[in-house]
């Protein structure tokens, strides 16, 4: 009878039988036997085996239940990613750039062709913690100078990317990568992306908790676990050790944050991770926590478990909804706790009512500038990079000041900048004239101290404007006409993909392509938000203006910031307070232009 079905039918009794059996096997039972049907799909689509098999189940169950995969998802079962590194060196050898499902196969290496924007690829590294070394980062400044753009990128996941890497190259820039102990593996795509933690860990006077061997740990069991590869779409993990700077945990899938509990009633007194699930500020909503605690110890097998139900249960038809948090809202928090339990094999501790004391909070302008560390004479010195981007001189130059004058390390952080650590009381004069010698500052105004941007549209097909050059001519103009007494954060990003994580800035742009003709001609520019926060401020955004050209940005942002200066309930009042003391019908005529006058 099989013989009649259609192709369609066909591959539907595959998944609906893979999928009875995925169900059954999860129960330790055993597979149907002695039917046509279970025999026939048995032979031409066998029950997945090895690492891949979780997440093949998962796109059986999909298919069982008469849903269609992705074409993502199709293409990740035909070839994983992982597996396609010789048909990548022959395409470099070519000189040719991915095509097809090959563009999404070639990022989980790290490659990411940018075609349209540029012909040329984005060379994503891993950096877990955002800690490098000095030879790591001069050796990074080499490879971009002999294969890619003169220059390279701290991103807002403490990362760098190198630019412009032409089609003969990528190969040669993962391997000599690798050459200088650094990887890009699984830092695209849909997989677990480069781990964050506190920058400033080990060397914070205030922390809880250095965050350097969690971070590190969990890096490594990603590298090495293929299991953490079949995801329906990208993850992020984040440690936050309560230190002076912070890590933004709250806006990652997960969320280790640091706590001290101090009244165990049955759970140790100590310090412990508190852990938060479901961040995802692009789609408004920031990690709540759950009630659970983990040893820190515990932490990484704790996240293996989260991640191996994110994979049982995340959408593979629909990818704007293939996060973890549309699990969590689907399967409700306790549900998805009693499933991670399982796949522990143990019970998540909880942390009793009042048990927890309050954590210390972070600045809002302690990634630049001078600042002592715990150890005794020492210092970090934050350094501005404007929109994060620096030159292979300035590379070069930051990494001779931490080999002579530091101890060796490079910190990267959230907000698109670095820190030099260690440098001793007698020579931060030393270093930071240095730094002045490469046209680099460790000081900045209130606005381009917070000033944060995505790659924009001239590095990527999805933004809507160039948010870097926008970034720079808002904060050009604003600091030549205002002087602001608090710290304010500006967040532009190009698309909804929402890496400048625009909801949360004080002020966010979001890049929007403008009518200007009944044609239907457009031009740069970008929706205006305000009113987001992070941590215990956190808060999304609410538009206030939308479709503003991006010439125009300059000049609204430095009203709205005169606005809020001028009627301000009291000069501690921040930006974000203002604008949460005002509908948004309020603030659109007070920040307009005849508002402001």
């Amino acid at each position: 009878m099989s013989g009649d079905f259609t192709v369609e039918q066909k591959n539907y009794l595959e998944g609906f039988v893979s999928g009875i059996a995925a169900m059954r096997a999860s129960r330790g039972l055993g597979p149907i036997v002695g039917t046509k049907a279970a025999a026939a799909a048995s032979a031409s689509h066998p029950e997945p085996i090895g690492p891949d098999a979780a997440s093949h189940r998962a796109m059986a169950r999909f298919e069982a239940a008469g849903r269609k995969l992705v074409d993502a998802e199709i293409a990740k079962r035909e070839e994983m990613g992982l597996d396609s590194y010789a048909r990548m060196k022959k395409a470099a050898q070519e000189g040719s750039y991915p095509k097809g499902p090959d563009v999404l196969r070639w990022r989980y290496h790290g490659l990411f062709f940018v075609g349209p924007t540029q012909d040329s690829y984005m060379v994503r590294l891993r950096i877990p913690n955002g800690v490098m070394t000095h030879w790591q980062l001069a050796g990074v400044a080499d490879i971009a100078e002999a294969h890619g753009g003169p220059y390279a990128h701290v991103t807002t996941r403490a990362n760098l990317q190198i630019r412009e890497v032409p089609a003969t190259d990528g190969i040669a820039v993962l391997e000599k990568l690798v050459g200088l102990g650094l990887t890009c593996k699984g830092s695209g795509a849909d997989n677990i992306r480069n781990v964050t933690g506190t920058p400033t860990a080990g060397i914070d006077p205030q922390e809880l908790i250095d965050t350097r061997p969690y971070a590190l740990e969990w890096h490594h069991h990603i590298l090495n676990e293929r299991v953490m590869y079949g995801l329906p779409r990208k993850f992020n993990v984040a440690f936050d050790g309560a230190g002076l700077i912070a890590a933004l945990e709250d806006t990652n899938d997960i969320g280790f944050q640091a706590v001290e509990v101090t009244d165990g009633h049955g759970v140790a007194p100590g310090i412990w991770f508190r852990l938060a699930l479901g961040g995802i500020t692009g789609h408004k909503d920031f990690a709540r926590d759950t009630g659970v605690i983990v040893r820190p110890q515990d932490a990484t097998r704790v996240a293996d478990a989260i991640v191996r139900v994110f994979i049982d249960h995340g959408d593979r038809t629909n990818r704007n909804k293939a996060r973890l948090k549309y699990v969590l809202d689907a399967l409700g928090f306790d549900a998805f706790l009693r499933e991670v339990e399982g796949k522990l094999g143990a019970p998540l501790t909880r942390a009793p009512a009042g048990s927890i004391a309050e954590r210390p909070g972070a600045g809002r302008q302690t990634h630049i500038g001078v600042h002592r560390q715990k150890q005794a004479g020492r210092n970090w010195i934050g350094v501005v990079l404007p929109v994060g981007r620096m030159d292979l001189d300035q590379m070069r130059g930051i990494a001779r000041i931490a080999r002579d004058l530091g101890d060796g390390d490079i910190r990267l952080t959230v907000w698109q900048n670095l820190l030099i650590s260690g440098i001793r009381d007698t020579d931060v004069a030393l270093a930071t004239a240095a730094l002045e010698a490469l046209g680099i500052g460790i000081s900045a105004s209130a606005v381009r101290a917070g000033l944060v941007a995505c790659t924009g549209s001239e590095g990527c097909k999805f933004a809507a404007a160039p948010t870097k050059r926008n970034a720079e001519e808002i904060a050009a103009w604003c600091d030549g006409r205002i002087r602001v007494d608090q710290p304010v954060n500006i967040h532009l990003t190009g698309c909804h993909h929402s890496c400048a994580q625009h909801y949360i800035g004080d002020i966010g742009l979001l890049g929007a392509r403008v009518p200007v003709s009944e044609e239907g001609d457009t031009v740069d520019g970008y929706n205006v938000l305000v009113g987001g926060g992070f941590g215990p401020e956190a808060a999304i955004g609410r538009e206030v203006f939308a479709q503003v050209k991006a010439e125009d940005t300059p000049r609204l942002i430095e009203r709205m910031l005169g606005v809020w200066m001028e009627r301000r309930a009291s000069p501690d009042e921040s930006f974000a307070a203002f604008s949460h003391r005002h509908e948004v019908a309020e603030l659109a005529a007070m920040f307009g232009p005849e508002g402001a006058q």
